[in-house]
Parts: structure tokens; sequence; C-alpha cells
């Protein structure tokens, strides 16, 4: 087996997994603020091109120790929701800096952007007309669905022809139409074609498209081309990473050439979530049990899918590091094994049929790369407590970022 990545980057700073559970328990994200602020700056420099600012998706995570850290890093930020507004303004963002992208709203959390002022970004001429009914006058941007989708499984292929979102492309006419009937200003123009791609050409077409709508209105301030940028969650069988390098030569020379021939050098985002968080999170969970079932091994973990949902949501491969003693037991695989978790289903499986060094009951194992989707899903399913969140900050030392649930945070929420 390769070198573990927890081991190669020095994920856990001056503490190991086994003092970290000690100290904060079981289960427990525990994230690395080295490669958090890495992951922020490799955005920033995704084009060549001056006029260019990476949003971050918050709803990948939305732990305010991790917000604040990008905010510090000069990304903005997007809001899917009126509570991720809420948030966002509380960590310090500006509501300038901050772009709503939401899905079949109400009229009232539109509303809430707009008082807060929060631009607003709708997918559909009827959004869109409600939005004009609420500010007329102001300013709008409009999702566009350009029939390029991309992504790890269907559940996550934002465009397209067998997708909910957006408007379609061929609806420029009606757009501005709206937009007429109230005076709205359409400043912007923006997309996501999915998520999870780890080659650029897909995403280049997408914006190819998206551009040649953008070049229908005379005069947008901006044009979002989305995210969905991957990280590789096979490092253990040796994927690599996303080319950026390249990508960035390719996207840039898109770029340029089209403000050229539009004649304004506009504002380009992106809107990177998972490629910003997910490779600075390991989920750690303990090991409770171990059986053979009708010649199926099986390892029991406090790691159910209330704790991490992808892989139940849309069979997620995660690499899974093994420690014992507070050190890492990567001598090779010993035999293949179902990881499971405490949750009363059947499909709660963490891992089918992984090949995994010896593990026994007190281990721990390290769910790799789930700083993203993973906290941000969580649930208290079977009445199970969320894990507490932990920082390993840049000197190495541990923080705690969100405490443990507790059996009275339960019970709070009912008026009995």
């Amino acid at each position: 087996m390769t070198e573990y990545y927890s081991t190669k980057m020095k994920f856990f700073g001056n503490s190991d997994p086994e003092k970290l559970i000690k100290e904060f328990g079981s289960p427990l994200y525990v994230y690395n603020e080295k490669i958090l602020r890495q992951k922020c700056r490799d955005m920033k420099n995704l084009v060549d091109y001056p006029h260019f600012v990476p949003n971050y998706s918050i709803k990948a995570n939305s732990n305010l120790h991790i917000i604040k850290i990008i905010r510090e890093e000069g990304l903005r930020a997007d809001a899917m929701s009126a509570g991720e507004i809420r948030l966002l303004l509380h960590a310090g963002y500006k509501p300038e800096e901050l772009f709503f992208v939401p899905n079949n709203v109400s009229k009232d959390e539109l509303k809430y952007a707009v008082d807060n002022g929060v631009l607003v970004s709708v997918d559909s001429l009827s959004q869109l007309e409600l939005l004009g009914k609420i500010n007329p006058g102001g300013k709008a941007a409009v999702r566009f669905n350009p029939g390029v989708g991309a992504g790890h499984h269907e559940k996550v292929v934002t465009a397209g022809k067998k997708t909910k979102f957006g408007v379609n492309i061929d609806c420029v006419p009606q757009v501005k139409e709206i937009a007429n009937k109230y005076n709205l200003k359409i400043s912007g123009i923006n997309q996501h074609i999915g998520s999870l791609f780890m080659e650029g050409d897909s995403y280049i077409e997408g914006v190819k498209s998206i551009l040649s709508v953008a070049e229908q209105f005379e005069d947008i301030d901006f044009v979002d081309m989305g995210g969905g940028f991957g990280i590789p969650y096979r490092k253990q069988e040796g994927q690599a990473a996303l080319d950026l390098s390249g990508f960035r030569e390719k996207l840039s020379a898109v770029l340029v050439q089209w403000t050229e021939k539009y004649g304004k050098k506009i504002l380009f985002k992106s809107e990177p979530g998972r490629y910003i968080v997910a490779e600075s999170g390991i989920l750690l969970g303990t090991v409770y049990a171990t059986k053979s079932n009708y010649g199926n091994r099986y390892v029991g973990t406090d790691l159910g899918f209330n704790v991490l949902a992808r892989p139940v949501m849309y069979d997620s491969h995660h690499d899974i590091e093994v420690y014992r003693n507070g050190q890492p037991r990567n001598q090779g695989a010993t035999g293949e094994v179902t990881v499971v978790g405490n949750i009363c289903e059947t499909g709660d499986i963490i891992a089918k049929h992984r090949k995994l060094p010896e593990i026994e009951e007190g281990d721990i194992l390290g769910i790799m790369d789930a700083g993203a989707y993973g906290f941000a899903m969580s649930s208290n399913y079977n009445m199970r407590l969320r894990p507490a969140e932990v920082m390993i900050k840049e000197n190495g030392e541990a923080m705690l970022i969100r405490r443990r649930d507790t059996f009275e945070d339960l019970i709070a929420p009912f008026n009995v």
C-alpha cells in the first residue's frame, strides 16, 4: 500500500488520531488549516485574467470557522438559502460579496436577500417574474442551463436535458421581456454543469455555451461559470488530481478571446465548493465490532450514514486509513471487508468489499476527503449525536470549532 495521505501531508499536526478521539470523542471531523488555505489559493489562480474571483459554495461545508478562513483568503461566497446568507453576514462578509443562487424558493426568501442587499440569481422564468414583483427597478442574475452536464453521479449533474436546474438557453427573449416589464437590469448570468469533474473539457464546453448566451445581453457585469471542480477520491489507487495548470491555460484563452469580442472586461466568477474543503477534512471513527456473516467479513463502526451520507446517497468512494495506538497500519491489505455503521438500515455501508489492513475492535478508521458534504449533510437520524469538528491549526495544534451534540440538544426543539 502506498504512503497514507495523512502521513504524507502531516495532516494531524502535533497530534494523532487516538489523541484526538480521546480528547474530542468519536466520531470526529478533523480539518487541516494549511491544506484548506492552499486549496483557496489554487482557485484564486484558476485563470490568467485580472477580473476573476471564486465564490465559495458554503453548502459543501458551512462551519463558521472554515468560512472565516476562506474569507481571509479572499474568496467571496455563494448562498443557497436565507440561512446561508445569515451565516455569511455573521462571518463578516459584506452583502456585495455574496451571490444568492437559490432553487424554487418562496417570496419571503427572495425578499430576505433583496432586503439585505444580496444579488439574486433565479433559475426559472416564474422566479424571475416573482423577483420583478418584489424588487422592480433592481438588479437580477439568471441561471441558464447550457445543455451540457457533468458529474460523478446522475444525482449531481446539474445541467443538460434531464435536470431541474436553469433556464433553457433558447429562452433569452422571454428573460428580456420579463426584465423589461419590471425594469430589471440583468447584471449577470450563471451556470453550474455538475459536480466532481476530473477533466476540464466538459467544463470549458459549458463555459463556451454560457458565453454564447452572455453575448445576447448588451451590458452585463459578470458571468459566473459555475463550479464542480473534482478531487481525487481514489488516491490509494494512484488517481491523479485535476490538472489545473493545463486547464488554466485553456480556460484563460477562452475568456480573453470572448471579452475582446464583447468589448468589455467583465468580471468572471466560479463556484468551487468541494475542491476547497474536501481534502482538508478526515472523518475519524472507532471500530466496535468485527464479524463474519455467511462468508462476508464486516467491520462495525460508529460511522453511520447520519455522520457521512455520501456513500449511501451516491455510492461514493472514500479511501480509508486504519490506525492502531495512534499510528497508521499501512503494511498492506490482508483481507476483504465491508465497513458499516451503527444505523438500523441495511444500506448503512461506508465501503463494500474493501481490501484493508487487519482491523480489530478499538482500531480507529480515517475516512479520507470528508471535508465536503460530510458534516454539512449529517443528521440526528436514530437520535444519534452529530460529531464535533476540530481544526488542526497551521502551528499543528488542535482547536475545537464545533462541539459535539448533547442529549439536551436532541430534546431542546420540542415544545413540551
